[in-house]
């Protein structure tokens, strides 16, 4: 069940937080703030957007003669990582909407399938469309849920599957990941920290009735579903599924992950870390 209102900002700035209702505070983390905890670096990604910013400029070979003119799009290009990121976030964001409302029509519920590819086609991105029809239409999916919110109490958390459904007669859980396309027309590799945001949702103990009440249910599909993530691109698309043999591996690091938030969280609310030291009184 899709809800929405159940995910918000951290009142601290600690990333996302679930609620059990709409009327109570937050009170764990997402699946994906949790893993945010993992360090991920990406200064080389950062310097590259920044340089090719300036070399694709339209008017770089007048500015270079012009001191003032070039710090100002040195100045820019730095934000050019940021604006790319941005971009591509919200792209995924209307990805993610199509699937889902694709999903909900096959359930036969209300769904707004042509607004969704509208809003596709008005930034020239369709072929995400068509990418994400092609997926459901070769691997013959039977949808369960669709934005199906979870929570696990035991280690504290909660998150939001993209879709659960049926597939060649095997339970599956499914995460779309919109990806951008290689220089030979094909969709970019998957991260394997997919693996670990999936194998977290397969440890969920209840999932969401209503979120305006506050009303959850036990998990409904089982210890050992089929965890698969599709790659979708513009010009196709790519699922893989998780071995099995690492979920173990990868469910661990991620309980970690969620005690090093947890630290960070006890850590900022003790108080301040560095304080001020005046010299000795003379003697």
């Amino acid at each position: 069940m899709t809800a929405p209102e159940l995910a918000v900002p951290s009142p601290d700035g600690f990333g996302r937080m679930y609620r059990r209702s709409a009327d109570q505070p937050p009170s764990v983390p997402s699946i994906t703030t949790v893993i945010a905890q993992q360090p991920v670096e990406l200064d080389g990604w950062r310097s590259y957007m920044a340089a090719k910013h300036v070399a694709d400029h339209p008017e770089l070979g007048a500015l270079m003669a012009d001191p003032s003119q070039m710090r100002r799009l040195v100045r820019t290009a730095v934000d050019a990582s940021e604006a790319y990121a941005r971009s591509a976030a919200e792209r995924g964001d209307r990805v993610h909407a199509y699937a889902e409302q694709v999903a909900l029509r096959a359930l036969g519920r209300p769904d707004r399938v042509a607004e969704a590819l509208e809003a596709l086609r008005e930034k020239g991105e369709e072929g995400f469309a068509v990418s994400v029809d092609r997926w459901w239409e070769s691997f013959s999916v039977e949808p369960l849920a669709a934005e199906l919110t979870v929570w696990n109490h035991t280690l504290g958390y909660a998150g939001t599957l993209d879709l659960v459904a049926r597939i060649n007669g095997r339970v599956c859980l499914i995460d779309y990941k919109t990806k951008g396309t290689s220089r030979d027309g094909r969709v970019k590799a998957l991260d394997d920290k997919v693996a670990m945001q999936l194998v977290a949702g397969m440890k969920a103990e209840e999932s969401v009735v209503d979120s305006s009440a506050g009303t959850w249910e036990p998990w409904a599909y089982g210890e050992d579903p089929l965890l698969i993530a599709v790659a979708v691109g513009e010009t196709e698309h790519a699922a893989v599924r998780v071995n099995p043999e690492v979920r173990r591996h990868h469910w661990l690091t991620f309980c970690q992950l969620r005690r090093v938030w947890g630290a960070r969280v006890e850590a900022a609310a003790a108080g301040r870390t560095l304080l001020p030291l005046p010299p000795p009184p003379a003697a």
